[in-house]
């Protein structure tokens, strides 16, 4: 089980920022933390990692793809990954860093595109991917939601992650209850998809990709 947490948004101290965000979720990946920022784009990624499928460095995240356009942080696992390397290789040699799952993403959007990738794809995951040449963020949900994203607006700021506890450390984090979602959990025991229990704060429903510009 691994963590990914990350903002839109011009902040000061941001290195900090996400240092203290994925600090929260450090339980889901006590192997390794990274965060990868790009101040002047405006757009900060951590990742919390636990080392299963790639042990050595080459499965560190936040992780750029081949042609460095791309950063992903990801949480999950990819089942049919090895089948997708192949397929891969097949149409043009790949030199691979590693064995890990994540590469084997960013090698799958860069030839087709993230939503054809994910059509392909098996498995369990949350994912945060970068564009930098659109300046673009996608976020998707595995088909079944085992691997939650939280998302929404801290003030002027988007703001993602794992765990809501993540996005409570958030620089000026005072978003109130919301009082529909607290209706709901008295009546059903839970919060369901979108809603989380704080206003302007969303769960990303099973097979779902929202993209945001920055």
């Amino acid at each position: 089980m691994c963590g990914i947490a990350g903002y839109i948004g011009q902040i000061p101290n941001s290195y900090n920022c996400l240092e203290t965000m994925v600090r929260e979720i450090n339980h889901r990946g006590p192997n390794d933390r990274g965060i990868w920022k790009n101040d002047e784009a405006g757009i900060g990624l951590a990742h919390a990692r636990l080392s299963i499928l790639d042990l050595s460095s080459a499965g560190h995240q936040p992780m750029h793809s081949a042609s460095k356009n791309f950063v992903i942080v990801f949480n999950g696992e990819i089942y049919n990954h090895k089948n997708l390397r192949s397929e891969l290789d097949s149409h043009s040699h790949i030199n691979w860093s590693g064995h890990s799952d994540t590469e084997t993403l960013l090698a799958a959007i860069e030839r087709w595109g993230l939503e054809k990738t994910l059509k392909k794809t098996k498995g369990m995951f949350a994912i945060a991917l970068w564009d930098k040449r659109s300046e673009k963020l996608s976020l998707a949900c595995d088909r079944i939601g085992e691997k939650p994203i939280y998302y929404g607006w801290v003030n002027s700021h988007f703001v993602f992650a794992s765990e809501l506890k993540a996005i409570r450390k958030f620089p000026d984090f005072k978003n109130p209850i919301d009082r529909n979602s607290l209706a709901l959990f008295l009546r059903l025991n839970s919060i369901p998809s979108p809603h989380s229990i704080y206003q302007d704060i969303y769960k990303l429903e099973p097979g779902q990709i929202i993209q945001l510009h920055a």
